[in-house]
C-alpha cells in the first residue's frame, strides 16, 4: 500500500501577520521568518497588518506574537472575520506562555487555532488551502432524474439531491454543484473504441479476477470519458455519478475510474453522487492527507433491517455486538483506490441493481484505528468519532462478499446521532486533527459516541 500523506498541490493560502504594535520588534520579525521557513510551501505571508486596522483579502491572520495587550483589545480581535492562527514559537507551534491569553480569548467567544506540533500547523495551513480551493471550484455530478430510477423508494429519501443541499454547500463553502447528464456520459463512454480502451488498459493494467475482456474494456471507457471531462475543465475539484439509482444509463460502474483518477490526479470521487460525502471527503483528504473512503454503515443494533438489505442471515459473532458495525458498499468494503489498499483486485459486480457487465473493487484498508466522519446537513458541524477496524467478513452469494467490521466506543449513543447511512472512514485516529482544522471552515465537531 502506498499512502499519500501530503495533499495534492493547491494554491497557497494568503495569510496576514498581525501585530499588536505599529513597530513590531526583532522577535516579531524573526518569528515571521520562522513561519516562512516552516510553512512557506503552504501559505503566502502578506505584508504585516496592525490589529484594529484594515485587512487585505486573505484566508487567515496569523499571530507571530501574543502580547498582554490582547486583554485590552478584545473588540478589535472579535472584529476579525478570518480564522486566527497562533504560531508563536520557532518550532511552528504556539508557545506555552500563550495558554492564559488563549483560554481568556476562548472564554470571551474567540476561537483561535493554536497548533501544538508542527504537523498540526501544516494541516491547518493545508485546510486554509482547501478553503481557497473550494471557493474557486466546482463539483460535477452526473445524474438525470435522481430518485426515479432503480430502487426509487430508497433513493428518493436522500438529502444530497435536494436543491437546498446544493445551495447550502455554495453558501457555506463557495463550491458550485454542476449537474451533467449521466445518460450522455454513458453513451459517450460506449462510443470509445475497443482498441482505444485496450491501449489504455495496457498502460495502466491493474489486478483483476474473473472480469477480463468486455467488463474491463467498459470500465476503461468510463475512465477515459471522465478523464476527458476532467482535462477540459480545470475548475473541477470532485466528480460523482448516480451510478446505482440510474444504472440503466451505463453498461459499467465507475469504480475503476475513481481509483485511477484519484491515484493519478488526486481526484475526489462521490459514489451515488453524494455531494455531502464528496465535500466531507474533500476536506478530510486534502487537509489531513490520510486515506479516506465512503462506505455504508450497518450497525449490529439495526438487526434484521440491516441484514435483509445485505442479504445475510446474521452478523458475525463478537463479544459486544451493540458496539459493532458492518461496513460494506457495492458488495465489498467500498471504492478504495489502489494507493490506499493493503490488497486490491477488480472483480465482477455483486449488486443486482447494476449491469451484468459492471465491475467492483475488492480491496481492504489496513486494520486498526480509524475515524468515522460526515458533515451534518446544515454544514455547520462535522460529526465524527474514533473507532477501530477489527477485521473483515464476507458471505458468498450475498451483497457483502468482503466487508469490514468496526468497533465503536458507544454503539447506542452513535445510533442516536448518525447523520446518514453513508459515512467516511479515514485510516488512523484523527479526531484531534479534526478539532484543530474545524475552525478554518467555521465548523463545530460533535463526537458521535460522546
Amino acid at each position: 500500500m502506498t499512502t499519500i500523506n501530503e495533499p495534492p498541490r493547491m494554491p497557497k493560502a494568503r495569510v496576514v501577520p498581525l501585530a499588536f504594535t505599529a513597530t513590531p520588534d526583532d522577535g516579531f520579525r524573526a518569528q515571521c521568518d520562522a513561519i516562512r521557513r516552516l510553512l512557506g510551501d503552504r501559505i503566502e505571508l502578506l505584508p504585516v497588518a496592525l490589529l484594529g486596522g484594515p485587512l487585505p483579502e486573505c484566508d487567515a491572520v496569523i499571530l507571530p506574537q501574543v502580547l498582554g495587550d490582547a486583554y485590552r483589545r478584545l473588540e478589535a480581535i472579535k472584529a476579525i472575520r478570518a480564522p486566527i492562527l497562533v504560531v508563536t514559537s520557532e518550532f511552528g507551534t504556539l508557545s506555552m506562555w500563550d495558554w492564559e491569553i488563549l483560554a481568556w480569548l476562548r472564554a470571551e467567544g474567540v476561537q483561535p487555532i493554536a497548533p501544538y506540533d508542527l504537523a498540526q500547523a501544516r494541516r491547518v495551513c493545508a485546510a486554509l488551502q482547501v478553503r481557497r480551493e473550494l471557493a474557486t471550484g466546482k463539483f460535477v455530478v452526473y445524474q438525470d432524474d435522481p430518485g426515479d430510477g432503480m430502487q426509487a423508494a430508497i433513493f428518493k429519501r436522500f438529502y444530497w439531491w435536494e436543491d437546498e443541499c446544493s445551495q447550502r454547500i455554495l453558501a457555506r463553502f463557495g463550491v458550485q454543484i454542476e449537474k451533467r447528464s449521466f445518460k450522455e456520459l454513458g453513451a459517450r463512454a460506449k462510443a470509445i473504441t475497443d482498441a482505444v480502451a485496450e491501449r489504455a488498459w495496457n498502460e495502466k493494467e491493474q489486478p483483476i479476477s474473473g472480469c477480463g475482456g468486455r467488463p474491463v474494456a467498459s470500465a476503461m471507457k468510463m475512465y477515459l470519458a471522465l478523464r476527458d471531462d476532467l482535462d477540459a475543465d480545470p475548475a473541477i475539484r470532485a466528480m460523482g455519478i448516480n451510478c446505482l439509482n440510474e444504472s440503466a444509463f451505463s453498461d459499467t460502474t465507475p469504480c475503476l475510474a475513481w481509483s485511477l483518477l484519484h491515484d493519478e490526479r488526486g481526484l475526489i470521487w462521490g459514489c451515488e453522487a453524494d455531494t455531502v460525502a464528496m465535500l466531507t471527503k474533500h476536506i478530510l483528504r486534502r487537509s489531513i492527507g490520510a486515506p479516506v473512503i465512503m462506505t455504508n454503515l450497518y450497525p449490529f443494533l439495526m438487526g434484521q433491517a440491516a441484514l435483509k438489505h445485505e442479504r445475510i442471515a446474521a452478523f458475525p459473532p463478537v463479544a459486544d455486538p451493540e458496539n459493532h458495525i458492518l461496513v460494506a458498499h457495492c458488495g465489498y468494503m467500498g471504492v478504495i483506490p489502489r494507493s490506499m489498499a493493503t490488497s486490491w483486485t477488480l472483480k465482477p459486480k455483486v449488486l443486482a441493481i447494476v449491469d451484468d457487465n459492471a465491475t467492483a473493487i475488492d480491496a481492504r484498508l489496513p486494520e486498526g484505528p480509524i475515524t468515522i466522519a460526515k458533515l451534518l446537513p446544515t454544514f455547520d458541524t462535522l460529526a465524527a468519532t474514533k473507532a477501530e477496524l477489527t477485521g473483515y467478513v464476507g458471505w458468498p452469494g450475498s451483497d457483502c462478499v468482503n466487508g469490514g467490521v468496526i468497533r465503536v466506543p458507544d454503539g447506542r449513543r452513535m445510533m442516536e446521532r448518525l447523520t446518514s447511512h453513508h459515512a467516511l472512514v479515514m485510516t488512523g485516529d484523527h479526531t484531534a486533527d479534526l478539532r484543530m482544522i474545524a475552525p478554518v471552515f467555521s465548523l463545530d465537531v460533535a463526537d458521535l459516541c460522546d
